[in-house]
This record gives structure tokens, C-alpha cells and sequence, in this order.
């Protein structure tokens, strides 16, 4: 059973890391929209978002 297990976490950790990694592209380009609209509510909402996928994509990876 074991064995069956492993794989298996290891693709849903896959999977996770791929959903972060397309928040953080969706993130940025949010990010780039607002500063070139030179809003401040939503550059420090998008940073705010960034660094919060930034700690889960790095908790993924440990």
C-alpha cells in the first residue's frame, strides 16, 4: 500500500506547484497592470498576494 502512496503524493505535489506556479504569473500580471495604471491599492493587494504564494510555493518545495 505503501508503495501505491508514494507516487501518488508525489503527483499531487506536482500538481500543487503547477497551480501556484499559474496564481503567481495571473499575480504579476495584475501586478504589471496596476503599475501601469499607477494604482497603489492594487500594487500593494498583488504584492501582498505574491508574498503569500511565494511562502506556499517555498513550504512546497522544502
Amino acid at each position: 500500500m505503501k508503495q501505491v502512496a508514494t507516487p501518488w503524493k508525489k503527483k499531487k505535489e506536482e500538481n500543487q506547484r503547477a497551480v501556484l506556479k499559474l496564481e503567481i504569473d495571473y499575480e504579476l500580471v495584475s501586478l504589471f497592470d496596476a503599475l501601469a495604471e499607477n494604482d497603489v491599492e492594487m500594487i500593494k493587494k498583488s504584492k501582498s498576494k505574491l508574498e503569500q504564494l511565494r511562502k506556499e510555493f517555498m513550504n512546497l518545495e522544502v
